[in-house]
């Protein structure tokens, strides 16, 4: 009988392992070169990082890129489970659950060339007009400043088509995204924007698991282990080096 028992349990936990390799998640997110990008080699180096971890926690990653709006919105309502390339934000708490940090930004202001503007605190900065993607949370000061003239774009590179221009004064965007993004514009917009010196903030990159998923806790311990594992066998620097960072 005690033999009968314990090939019952050896049975019951190999169905339950099986069930977990199973189990396909829904992750979304939009375009936002070089981190995510259906173009780009894996899909970019966030999705890379997040499919990868995934993948060693047992589970199958299905992506979905489509704009941030509806992405938050699919999040938010279950339609999704997992957000990529996330931000941390108290509103957000309220829709999933937070995953330790996978990857840093380093956030920074553009500028016209043909302009002076410093950047020193939030404060020097009321005066002027800045383009941000809707949706985005950028920091806790920058988001809760009143103060500020946000414009509320679709895009960076509307964003900074429209620094270019001369419709708005400042641009806000992760440094190597900005980078990336900069180097597929037109000479006109390239050619006449800049860095402002200092950044912004430094932001940690999240998932957010959607708390619509029963197993919302379990997901989110499972990538930050994964991730963890990856940082510690080195394949985690790896796929920085295969992205090309």
């Amino acid at each position: 009988m005690p033999r009968l028992l314990q090939a019952m349990a050896l049975l019951g936990m190999l169905l339950a392992a099986q069930a977990v390799s199973a189990q396909t998640l829904r992750i979304a997110g939009d375009a936002w070169a070089p981190y995510s990008d259906v173009s780009l080699l894996n899909g970019g180096l966030s999705t890379d990082l997040i499919r990868t971890a995934l993948g060693r926690a047992g589970y199958t990653a299905e992506y979905e890129q489509v704009p941030w709006a509806r992405a938050i919105h699919g999040v938010s309502e279950g339609r999704y489970d997992v957000l990529i390339n996330a931000w941390h934000s108290e509103d957000r708490t309220r829709i999933g659950q937070f995953s330790g940090p996978y990857l840093l930004n380093r956030l920074c202001f553009l500028k016209r060339k043909s302009t002076d503007i410093e950047y020193q605190s939030l404060a020097q900065l009321h005066p002027y007009s800045i383009a941000v993607v809707r949706s985005y949370a950028y920091s806790p000061a920058f988001d809760n400043d009143a103060e500020l003239k946000k414009v509320p774009v679709a895009s960076f590179s509307t964003a900074v088509r429209m620094l270019a221009a001369g419709r708005v004064d400042l641009a806000v965007e992760d440094e190597y995204a900005a980078r990336f993004a900069l180097s597929r514009e037109p000479d006109e917009v390239r050619k006449n924007v800049e860095f402002v010196h200092n950044s912004l903030s430094e932001n940690s990159l999240h998932i957010l698991v959607s708390l619509k998923n029963p197993d919302h806790e379990k997901i989110v311990a499972d990538f930050d282990n994964a991730i963890a594992a990856m940082k510690a066998d080195g394949s985690y620097d790896k796929l920085f080096k295969l992205h090309g960072l």
